[in-house]
């Protein structure tokens, strides 16, 4: 049981390690809902004074926090590499962020936050997906023909992720890791995502392939489907 509630904590701990910001919100799994026995704070600072962005992660106030520390332009460069690798974490703190501490630059940074979501990850180009249809066609036939069930394991966790990055990315939606690729996959469709969990699920479970067979097939077909013959990659 914490002492001080979220909001609490952190606003206590910006009035005493970082009293001359010039801006603060807390984010992260606690603003969502979605707190866990395990959770921690994440916190973005935004202040002119410091020279160059750092992160660094410690326990106050019975917390465990993730401090992000921008000045007021570097977090720009931190937008523009979350955008280009279609994982928006900075971006969709900031949007999502409870105010700490404002001082008058906050609302101006949420809306360039909020802009940069709502216009989505660049679209691919005919290259990349031919690119990524091979690389999940071999991953599917290895997963196809492998009879070891250690290796199973791996090669089905290497699936999900290059199925999951494929629909995502081929429907301009952003991407994630870990737990945000189930999160990035029911935003953008709720009864896919169910499907998607099942099958993979049935898998670890009893070993029938048959599911994510099928599914990620079909992810391939408005594309061509599955790729082997005729890709070339790094010929003169």
């Amino acid at each position: 049981m914490h002492q001080y509630k979220p909001v609490e904590a952190a606003s206590l701990f910006i009035e005493e390690f970082y009293p001359q910001c010039q801006g603060a919100v807390l984010a992260g799994s606690v603003v969502r809902g979605e707190a866990t026995d395990t959770s921690d704070l994440d916190i973005v600072i935004f202040d002119n004074k410091i020279s160059a962005s750092y992160r660094e992660s410690l326990i106050q106030f019975g917390w465990p926090i993730d401090v992000f520390i921008h000045n007021l332009t570097s977090y720009k460069a931190y937008f523009n590499s979350d955008i280009e690798r279609a994982r928006p974490s900075l971006p969709s703190m900031v949007a999502e962020g409870i105010i700490l501490k404002d001082e008058g630059i906050i609302e101006s940074i949420k809306i360039e936050a909020k802009k940069l979501l709502n216009k989505g990850p660049a679209e691919w180009s005919k290259e990349t997906i031919n690119f990524k249809r091979y690389f999940l066609t071999d991953t599917l036939d290895d997963f196809i023909g492998c009879k070891n069930r250690a290796e199973e394991l791996f090669i089905a966790n290497h699936l999900a992720e290059l199925a999951s990055e494929f629909v995502l990315r081929t429907n301009r939606q952003w991407i994630g890791s870990s737990k945000w690729i189930v999160r990035a996959l029911k935003r953008y469709d709720l009864k896919f995502a169910n499907r998607f969990i099942d099958a993979f699920d049935g898998f670890y479970r009893t070993g029938e392939k048959e599911n994510v067979i099928k599914i990620v097939e079909e992810i391939l077909v408005p594309f061509g489907g599955t790729l082997f013959e005729g890709f070339s990659l790094g010929k003169k």
